[in-house]
């Protein structure tokens, strides 16, 4: 075939593409990997029995607040990422806003409590199975953020598959929230926000093996 036919037949019949496909299909891995990683977390670890009081209920938002924080930042990150020479927009440095927020009030909050307490404060009574649940909590919503990367063409595969790890732990840590029971701020701070890191550099790892073309 000759280069002047093939563009005629490539010219044939040409459809506009769909802009929305990358950011509909992001959204809808958002929404089911965050039903995972609720459905295991209520059904294979329990919701805190203390949930609905108040005291324990503005705990709770507060820890919600800071994971959905980071997931939504990632997500508008990460839809730009997925496409051809997306790594080039995004100014990376506002995706760390939410951990200096939740450092600063950790920081705070250490510094109004006696220092015989900070101990107890930071390593908590959950922090192993923090420091397990949430990165085993995200790999669902990681390999469903995934899928939906491979119907686009990112080129940094390892900062895009450091984002859908960025993203999977926010929504793990936002699932966790419901049953941890350890509320203090630097806990928050050291072991939700460590191992929201720790599913990042993972998703950093293994990016470029499962998002190859």
């Amino acid at each position: 075939m000759k280069t002047d036919e093939l563009v005629a037949l490539l010219s044939t019949n040409p459809e506009p593409v769909d802009r929305g496909l990358v950011v509909r299909a992001l959204l809808i891995a958002l929404g089911a990997g965050s039903v995972l990683a609720l459905g295991i977390t209520i059904f294979g670890l329990g919701v805190r029995p203390d949930m609905m009081t108040s005291g324990a209920l503005g705990y709770v938002v507060a820890k919600v607040s800071f994971a959905v924080g980071i997931s939504s930042l990632a997500l508008v990150y990460l839809a730009k990422l997925a496409r051809p020479g997306g790594e080039l927009k995004p100014p990376l440095y506002l995706i760390a806003v939410p951990f200096l927020i939740i450092v600063a009030l950790a920081v705070i909050s250490l510094g109004l409590a006696p220092s015989s307490h900070w101990n107890k404060m930071i390593v908590g009574d959950e922090w192993l199975e923090c420091l397990v649940s949430i990165p085993v909590i995200a790999i669902l919503p990681f390999a469903v953020s995934i899928s939906a990367l491979r119907l686009a063409a990112p080129t940094n595969l390892a900062r895009t598959g450091a984002f859908a790890g960025l993203v999977a732990g926010g929504v793990s840590a936002m699932a966790y929230a419901l049953h941890c029971t350890d509320d203090s701020l630097p806990f928050v701070a050291v072991w939700y926000g460590g191992t929201i890191v720790l599913c990042t550099l993972a998703g950093a790892a293994m990016g470029p093996r499962l998002l190859r073309w």
